[in-house]
């Protein structure tokens, strides 16, 4: 192996074409630049300079090897530059899983912020239930999950509440119930629920049981479905109802309503929160850095639900 301070003394005098020169530019004595280019060429095998009194050239074994030394100095220099925007979290890759987003704006705003700020950062997105982001999390085959609260213990993962909104019912838009206003939790308790299976958010499940049972009642779920989309569009089809976060509500379509429940239940509850996870025990300087980004945004990081 060649030592880079061999290179770039090399590299100093093919530039130069003068030893003295040359040495003054490295801050070094002329002797010992001399010493250390015979040592290079020891090193090669091959003579890189023709020597005389009154002046130096490259031979050609020197000018082909003037190249490779600058393309090895740039690819160090680049390479150590990277590390240390990796080192700074400013580089580096990124693996993100996520429920739905697109009803958060102002998560949608924090990423595109980022992108924008840290272009040379590059992502792999996937969309993922809770219970598969917590699975990804805890393996390290994610960075950071956007999802439910997982409802099971997680002691390696930490969570920050990003967004909280409120449960609203979705019914058939020729429901009965569909006229009022506001629904009674309580009115419920006959009618046939569609919801996501348990084993793929059981926190968000869990937390609908026990948000019925307040009101009297544990829902019987007739259909269940994958995305909460999908729950939404069996509702709208005639399947049943269904408790589901607000934000849906502005993509509805015209056959099937939206509207807020009354629930003598506790805030908690009542209201259902996006939460950002990770692994504080893996090491990322850009995860870290793209999770306060997400902080800072305005909108992000409720502490209070609003009525």
């Amino acid at each position: 192996m060649i030592e880079t301070r061999l290179l770039r003394q090399f590299v100093a005098v093919a530039e130069t074409l003068h030893f003295n020169r040359a040495a003054e530019r490295l801050h070094m004595a002329q002797p010992p630049l001399s010493q250390a280019i015979r040592r290079l060429e020891g090193e090669i095998g091959a003579t890189l300079f023709e020597r005389t009194n009154r002046s130096v050239a490259l031979t050609p074994a020197g000018t082909a090897f003037l190249e490779s030394a600058r393309r090895m100095l740039a690819s160090l220099e680049e390479g150590v530059a990277h590390a240390r925007r990796v080192a700074q979290g400013m580089d580096g890759h990124l693996t993100l899983t996520f429920i739905n987003i697109a009803p958060y704006a102002s998560l949608l705003r924090a990423l595109r912020d980022f992108r924008g700020a840290y272009p040379a950062v590059a992502f792999t997105l996937q969309e993922a239930t809770t219970h598969e982001q917590v699975q990804a999390l805890e393996a390290g085959r994610a960075d950071i999950g956007f999802m439910r609260a997982p409802g099971a213990t997680t002691p390696s993962l930490r969570f920050k509440t990003l967004l909280r909104e409120p449960i609203q019912v979705a019914l058939p838009a020729d429901h009965p119930l569909a006229a009022e206003t506001v629904v009674a939790l309580a009115a419920l308790k006959d009618e046939p629920f569609v919801a996501s299976p348990r084993r793929l958010g059981q926190g968000f499940h869990d937390q609908l049981i026990q948000l019925c049972q307040t009101a009297g009642f544990t829902p019987r779920v007739a259909q269940e479905a994958r995305q909460l989309q999908t729950v939404a569009a069996l509702v709208a089809a005639g399947f049943g109802v269904a408790l589901l976060p607000a934000s849906l509500a502005p993509a509805a379509r015209g056959d099937i309503v939206f509207r807020p429940i009354v629930a003598d239940a506790p805030a908690p509850l009542r209201y259902l929160d996006l939460l950002m996870g990770w692994n504080p025990d893996r090491a990322s300087p850009v995860r870290d850095r793209l999770i306060s980004a997400v902080l800072q945004t305005p909108g992000i990081a409720a502490e209070d639900p609003v009525e």
